[in-house]
Protein backbone atom coordinates (compact mmCIF):
# COMPACT_ATOMS: atom_id res chain seq x y z
CA UNK A 1 0.00 0.00 0.00
CA UNK A 2 1.15 3.87 -0.96
CA UNK A 3 1.56 6.16 2.38
CA UNK A 4 2.26 8.90 -0.05
CA UNK A 5 4.33 10.29 -2.59
CA UNK A 6 6.84 12.99 -2.87
CA UNK A 7 8.34 14.53 -5.97
CA UNK A 8 8.00 17.36 -8.48
CA UNK A 9 4.18 18.84 -9.44
CA UNK A 10 4.56 18.33 -13.09
CA UNK A 11 0.68 18.96 -14.14
CA UNK A 12 -1.85 20.37 -11.73
CA UNK A 13 -5.52 20.95 -12.23
CA UNK A 14 -8.49 21.76 -10.07
CA UNK A 15 -9.39 17.83 -10.37
CA UNK A 16 -5.76 16.09 -10.83
CA UNK A 17 -2.15 16.38 -10.02
CA UNK A 18 0.67 14.49 -11.84
CA UNK A 19 3.35 13.70 -9.46
CA UNK A 20 6.97 12.65 -10.88
CA UNK A 21 8.80 10.55 -8.10
CA UNK A 22 11.82 8.16 -9.26
CA UNK A 23 11.17 8.74 -13.26
CA UNK A 24 7.47 7.62 -12.64
CA UNK A 25 4.65 10.05 -13.40
CA UNK A 26 1.64 9.24 -10.79
CA UNK A 27 -1.62 10.76 -11.83
CA UNK A 28 -3.93 11.52 -8.70
CA UNK A 29 -7.60 12.80 -8.27
CA UNK A 30 -7.59 15.62 -6.33
CA UNK A 31 -9.98 17.91 -3.97
CA UNK A 32 -10.12 21.81 -4.89
CA UNK A 33 -8.75 22.28 -1.09
CA UNK A 34 -6.10 19.72 -2.11
CA UNK A 35 -5.72 21.44 -5.30
CA UNK A 36 -5.18 25.05 -3.49
CA UNK A 37 -2.54 24.02 -1.29
CA UNK A 38 -0.33 22.67 -4.15
CA UNK A 39 -0.86 25.78 -5.99
CA UNK A 40 2.66 27.92 -7.04
CA UNK A 41 4.55 24.65 -5.66
CA UNK A 42 7.41 22.56 -7.81
CA UNK A 43 7.19 20.04 -5.49
CA UNK A 44 5.05 17.99 -2.87
CA UNK A 45 3.95 15.08 -0.64
CA UNK A 46 0.24 14.13 -1.30
CA UNK A 47 -1.00 11.42 1.16
CA UNK A 48 -2.27 9.00 -0.98
CA UNK A 49 -5.49 6.05 -1.55
CA UNK A 50 -5.54 3.29 -4.23
CA UNK A 51 -9.34 2.48 -5.69
CA UNK A 52 -8.12 -0.87 -6.83
CA UNK A 53 -11.22 -2.65 -9.38
CA UNK A 54 -10.74 -5.47 -11.98
CA UNK A 55 -11.01 -2.18 -14.52
CA UNK A 56 -9.59 0.18 -12.86
CA UNK A 57 -6.50 1.28 -10.48
CA UNK A 58 -6.93 4.99 -9.38
CA UNK A 59 -5.01 6.79 -7.05
CA UNK A 60 -6.57 9.76 -4.55
CA UNK A 61 -4.24 12.42 -3.33
CA UNK A 62 -4.58 14.75 -0.16
CA UNK A 63 -3.12 17.08 1.35
CA UNK A 64 -3.42 16.22 4.75
CA UNK A 65 -4.09 12.69 6.56
CA UNK A 66 -7.29 14.40 7.87
CA UNK A 67 -8.74 14.92 4.23
CA UNK A 68 -7.52 11.35 3.84
CA UNK A 69 -9.06 10.22 6.96
CA UNK A 70 -12.51 11.96 6.00
CA UNK A 71 -12.58 10.40 2.84
CA UNK A 72 -12.29 6.67 4.00
CA UNK A 73 -14.74 7.33 5.89
CA UNK A 74 -17.17 8.75 3.44
CA UNK A 75 -16.67 6.07 0.92
CA UNK A 76 -17.16 3.65 3.63
CA UNK A 77 -21.23 4.48 3.42
CA UNK A 78 -23.05 2.59 1.21
CA UNK A 79 -23.82 5.13 -2.21
CA UNK A 80 -20.79 6.96 -1.39
CA UNK A 81 -18.39 6.29 -3.99
CA UNK A 82 -14.54 7.99 -4.56
CA UNK A 83 -15.84 10.90 -7.01
CA UNK A 84 -18.41 11.79 -4.26
CA UNK A 85 -16.68 11.92 -1.50
CA UNK A 86 -13.98 14.12 -3.29
CA UNK A 87 -16.90 16.67 -4.41
CA UNK A 88 -17.84 16.85 -0.60
CA UNK A 89 -13.87 17.36 0.10
CA UNK A 90 -13.96 20.45 -2.94
CA UNK A 91 -17.23 21.83 -1.05
CA UNK A 92 -16.05 21.99 2.34
CA UNK A 93 -12.76 21.72 4.29
CA UNK A 94 -12.30 18.64 6.17
CA UNK A 95 -13.20 20.30 9.38
CA UNK A 96 -16.14 22.13 8.25
CA UNK A 97 -17.22 18.96 6.53
CA UNK A 98 -16.37 16.93 10.39
CA UNK A 99 -18.16 19.40 11.83
CA UNK A 100 -20.98 19.43 9.97
CA UNK A 101 -21.60 15.43 10.29
CA UNK A 102 -21.01 15.49 14.05
CA UNK A 103 -23.93 18.13 14.03
CA UNK A 104 -25.95 16.55 11.71
CA UNK A 105 -26.09 19.26 9.49
CA UNK A 106 -28.44 17.71 6.71
CA UNK A 107 -29.22 21.01 4.93
CA UNK A 108 -25.90 22.12 4.55
CA UNK A 109 -24.59 18.46 3.29
CA UNK A 110 -27.22 18.27 1.08
CA UNK A 111 -25.92 21.63 -0.98
CA UNK A 112 -22.99 18.83 -2.52
CA UNK A 113 -24.25 18.71 -5.51
CA UNK A 114 -25.73 15.41 -6.35
CA UNK A 115 -25.93 14.42 -2.69
CA UNK A 116 -29.55 13.39 -1.71
CA UNK A 117 -31.42 13.50 1.66
CA UNK A 118 -31.08 9.71 2.31
CA UNK A 119 -27.46 9.35 1.63
CA UNK A 120 -26.67 12.56 3.70
CA UNK A 121 -28.53 11.69 6.39
CA UNK A 122 -26.60 7.64 6.14
CA UNK A 123 -23.53 9.84 5.91
CA UNK A 124 -24.74 11.44 9.82
CA UNK A 125 -26.09 8.50 11.26
CA UNK A 126 -22.76 5.99 10.14
CA UNK A 127 -20.04 8.45 10.53
CA UNK A 128 -21.18 11.20 13.45
CA UNK A 129 -19.62 8.67 16.37
CA UNK A 130 -16.74 7.96 14.11
CA UNK A 131 -15.54 11.31 13.17
CA UNK A 132 -15.91 12.17 17.11
CA UNK A 133 -14.14 8.80 18.03
CA UNK A 134 -11.08 10.15 15.49
CA UNK A 135 -10.43 13.29 17.06
CA UNK A 136 -10.96 15.33 13.45
CA UNK A 137 -10.09 18.94 13.76
CA UNK A 138 -13.93 20.20 13.44
CA UNK A 139 -15.13 24.27 12.03
CA UNK A 140 -18.62 26.03 11.46
CA UNK A 141 -18.90 26.41 7.42
CA UNK A 142 -18.12 29.36 6.29
CA UNK A 143 -20.86 32.39 5.10
CA UNK A 144 -19.83 31.68 1.92
CA UNK A 145 -20.85 27.70 1.81
CA UNK A 146 -24.02 29.48 4.29
CA UNK A 147 -24.99 31.60 0.74
CA UNK A 148 -24.64 28.73 -0.85
CA UNK A 149 -27.02 26.48 0.70
CA UNK A 150 -29.70 29.14 -0.52
CA UNK A 151 -27.96 29.82 -4.32
CA UNK A 152 -28.31 26.08 -5.17
CA UNK A 153 -32.00 25.59 -5.55
CA UNK A 154 -31.70 28.60 -8.07
CA UNK A 155 -32.58 28.06 -11.44
CA UNK A 156 -29.82 29.87 -12.49
CA UNK A 157 -27.38 28.21 -11.14
CA UNK A 158 -28.65 24.84 -11.94
CA UNK A 159 -28.88 25.79 -15.68
CA UNK A 160 -25.26 27.00 -15.68
CA UNK A 161 -24.26 23.90 -13.97
CA UNK A 162 -25.49 21.59 -16.45
CA UNK A 163 -24.48 23.49 -19.25
CA UNK A 164 -20.82 23.39 -18.34
CA UNK A 165 -20.70 19.78 -17.08
CA UNK A 166 -22.15 19.13 -20.90
CA UNK A 167 -19.28 21.34 -22.07
CA UNK A 168 -17.10 18.77 -20.20
CA UNK A 169 -15.70 20.57 -17.50
CA UNK A 170 -15.20 18.37 -13.81
CA UNK A 171 -18.10 18.85 -12.13
CA UNK A 172 -16.63 20.40 -8.50
CA UNK A 173 -14.80 23.09 -10.02
CA UNK A 174 -17.90 23.98 -11.70
CA UNK A 175 -20.11 24.25 -8.63
CA UNK A 176 -17.46 26.46 -6.60
CA UNK A 177 -17.10 28.95 -10.31
CA UNK A 178 -20.67 29.39 -9.96
CA UNK A 179 -21.44 30.12 -6.75
CA UNK A 180 -18.80 32.41 -6.92
CA UNK A 181 -19.92 34.32 -10.10
CA UNK A 182 -23.69 33.91 -8.03
CA UNK A 183 -22.30 35.36 -4.64
CA UNK A 184 -20.50 38.72 -6.51
CA UNK A 185 -23.92 39.02 -8.88
CA UNK A 186 -27.05 37.43 -7.90
CA UNK A 187 -28.95 38.66 -10.48
CA UNK A 188 -26.99 37.75 -13.21
CA UNK A 189 -29.21 35.81 -15.82
CA UNK A 190 -27.83 32.43 -16.89
CA UNK A 191 -26.39 33.46 -19.57
CA UNK A 192 -24.09 35.65 -18.84
CA UNK A 193 -23.15 33.19 -15.84
CA UNK A 194 -22.02 30.63 -18.66
CA UNK A 195 -19.87 33.35 -20.59
CA UNK A 196 -18.20 34.53 -16.91
CA UNK A 197 -17.61 31.01 -15.86
CA UNK A 198 -15.76 29.69 -19.33
CA UNK A 199 -13.29 32.46 -18.75
CA UNK A 200 -12.78 31.50 -15.06
CA UNK A 201 -12.61 27.46 -15.42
Amino acid sequence: MIEYIRGMLDELTPTQATLEAHGVGYILNISLNTYTALQGKSEARLFVYESIREDAWTLFGFATKQERELFLLLISVSGVGGNTARTMLSSFSAPELAGLIMNGDERMLKTVKGLGAKTAQRIIVELRDKVASTGLDTAAPSAEHEQAASIQNSEVYNEAFEALKMLGFPPAPVAKTVKAILKDEPAAPVEKVIKMALKML
